[in-house]
Parts: structure tokens; C-alpha cells; sequence
């Protein structure tokens, strides 16, 4: 039986309950103290970015569809909407990457934040991203493609910055350095990984602490109902460890956990083939425990769907994203729900 300690990493740091051993397994871990460590978690409380003064919302709106299914019309009535349903103690976190539209995620995004005037409440995010480039996380490159998105987003600053793809062609030190002098620089806030091994991660991480540079403080993974061995075989204890912040991409499973897509439907959306592998028995499982949860609360499956994978160990707050207001106001009851431990339970076995 471990011991069980309060672990920190400096003043502001917000604390988690982990066992005192080496090796933090997924179920070892419970939620940062910010959204109620040991416990049900805080539905309203300020989900706050470990390590960092980011304080977040519970949904990460996912700027991927900006320019692709969502025309800029569209995308700036998404926005209006996800960040008037933000409550006033959390700043609307959004998330684009610089290859989503080459760089027209990005322009919308920035567009929409210099009409509305509301920079200073935001919570952006964004990537370097891969785009077919020889090195990606080279210094030159990740230089190039901050000052891209600076220009399109119309900020001074990035909030969190993420590495969107692992670059084994690139030293980890000459990415990590780039990425300081970034944050040294004032045009980055906060780093962080995305699609990374645990393996890589650790080594990402190992690396800036012996370098003394800007350490990545969130992983973003692709993590939901449907996807969870990848994450919690492995990367959950690495997160837990080291008191990273988790926003999981395909929250919804390419939308499966909509209930839109079932065997012998056809549904017209660009997403249909990625959903369609999870239609079968476990799929089925998933939905009928997601449709039983939400007729009790009076919600959709996929607002159930997305409360569960935010009360989960280390995950700050989920992403997704809706090609109409419609379907985003199905996602946000999200914020407000409060799930039992029997729900939780009753999905984390339908989903196994």
C-alpha cells in the first residue's frame, strides 16, 4: 500500500494527492486541488492550469473547425456563444494550430478577438505544427511558424504554445531552447506537448530541467470514452507525476459519442468515416450508458460524454468543438453537470 503524500512544485502551485513511489499509475492519481483533490469534482470552481496562472475553462473550444466546416460567419457566432457561457471566473480557452486551414483557424480566431475586443479574457492556444516541414521543431522552424501565428492570431503573446507532433529529427535541446527563447522573449507564455509518447514526454522534460529552460506544463492527447489505453496505460502516470495539465483532443470520439452515428446510418459529415470505426458492441455499450446518465440529468450524451473525461484524473478540461451554435449548445451543459460516482462508474465499466 503506498503512503499517500501532497505533492507541489512551488509557490501557486496547485497540489495533488499522489502515492510517494516512482511510478504513478493512472488510478494513483487524483485531480489537481483546483477542482477538489480526493473528491467529486468542483463543477464551477476555477480550473486553474498546473503550473502556470492560467485559470481555464472546463471546455477547451477546438478551433479546428474554423474555416472548414464553420465559415467565419459561423465561427465568430461559436465564439460568441462558447465564451458568453463561460462563467466570469473562467477565461474561454481556445484551441487552434497553426496547419489547421493553413493558418485560417488561426486568421478567424484572431479576427474574432480583435473585433469583439476581448484579448485580455482569453485563453489561446496554439501549435507548431508539422505541415509537411523537413524538421518541425527545429529552432528556425519553430521561430517561423510563432511569428505565423502571432500575425494571424493579431496578439503580442500566445498563452500555451504546443509542439503539435513529436520531431525525432530535432535534438530535444534545440527544440526546448527555442521554445524558452519564445517565452524569454515575451511572445510565449507556456509551453506544451502534444502527441507525445510517455517515453518522450519524460525525456522532453528531463531534458528542460537539466537545460534550465521553459519546461512543458499540459499534454494534450487523444483521449475519450472510446481511446483510453493509450492515455492510461502509460501517459496518465507521466501527467500525474509531474503535475502536468491534461486537455485531451477527440473528446467525442470524431463525434461517435454523439449517438449520431450507429450501424446502417448514414450521416453527411466530414467526420462519418473516423466515427464509424467505433460503431459495434462496445460502442453500443458506451452510448446506452451515456443516454442512460443523460436522461437523468436532463442533458445530451455527448455533454455526459465530455463531463466524464473532465472529471478525470489530471484532465484540466476537454476539447471540442461544434460546426453550429446548435450543436455546440449541446456540449455546454458540460460546464453546470455533476456526475455521481455510480455514473462515472457505470460509464468507465460500459467503456472498458
Amino acid at each position: 500500500m503506498p503512503t499517500w503524500v501532497l505533492a507541489s512544485d512551488g509557490p501557486g502551485f496547485p497540489g495533488f494527492w499522489a502515492p510517494s513511489v516512482t511510478s504513478v499509475t493512472f488510478r494513483e492519481v487524483f485531480r489537481p486541488a483546483a477542482r477538489g483533490a480526493g473528491g467529486p469534482p468542483s463543477v464551477g470552481s476555477m480550473p486553474l492550469l498546473p503550473g502556470t496562472d492560467l485559470t481555464v475553462s472546463d471546455l477547451c473550444l477546438g478551433g479546428n473547425v474554423f474555416g472548414w466546416t464553420a465559415d467565419e460567419p459561423t465561427s465568430f457566432a461559436l465564439l460568441d456563444r462558447f465564451s458568453d457561457a463561460v462563467p466570469s471566473t473562467q477565461s474561454p480557452f481556445v484551441d487552434t494550430a497553426e496547419m489547421y486551414g493553413n493558418g485560417v483557424s488561426e486568421t478567424i480566431l484572431g479576427n474574432w478577438i480583435a473585433e469583439r475586443g476581448v484579448r485580455d479574457r482569453m485563453v489561446v492556444a496554439t501549435k507548431a505544427s508539422p505541415g509537411g516541414k523537413e524538421h518541425p521543431l527545429s529552432a528556425p522552424e519553430i521561430r517561423a511558424a510563432a511569428e505565423r501565428s502571432l500575425r494571424n492570431l493579431r496578439i503580442d503573446t500566445i498563452d500555451v504554445y504546443y509542439a503539435h507532433y513529436d520531431d525525432e529529427t530535432t535534438p530535444l535541446e534545440e527544440t526546448l531552447t527555442a521554445f524558452d527563447e519564445l517565452v524569454q522573449a515575451g511572445k510565449v507564455r507556456y509551453v506544451a506537448a502534444s502527441n507525445y509518447s510517455a517515453a518522450r514526454l519524460t525525456e522532453a522534460l528531463q531534458t528542460s530541467e537539466k537545460l534550465g529552460v521553459a519546461s512543458y506544463v499540459a499534454l494534450q492527447p487523444h483521449y475519450n470514452l472510446m481511446e483510453r489505453p493509450a492515455y492510461e496505460d502509460e501517459l496518465a502516470g507521466v501527467v500525474g507525476e509531474r503535475g502536468l495539465g491534461c486537455f485531451p483532443y477527440f473528446g467525442l470520439a470524431r463525434g461517435f459519442l454523439t449517438g449520431k452515428y450507429r450501424a446502417g446510418e448514414t450521416i453527411d459529415s466530414p467526420r462519418a468515416q473516423g466515427a464509424a470505426k467505433y460503431v459495434g458492441e462496445k460502442g453500443d455499450r458506451v452510448l446506452s450508458a451515456l443516454q442512460q446518465v443523460a436522461d437523468a440529468h436532463g442533458v445530451t450524451g455527448a455533454a455526459v460524454a465530455l463531463r466524464w473525461l473532465a472529471d478525470q484524473p489530471a484532465v484540466t478540461a476537454p476539447i471540442a468543438s461544434g460546426r453550429s451554435v446548435d450543436q455546440l449548445a449541446e456540449l455546454l451543459p458540460m460546464q453546470d453537470l455533476v456526475l455521481t460516482d455510480d455514473e462515472r462508474r457505470l460509464l468507465t465499466d460500459a467503456s472498458a
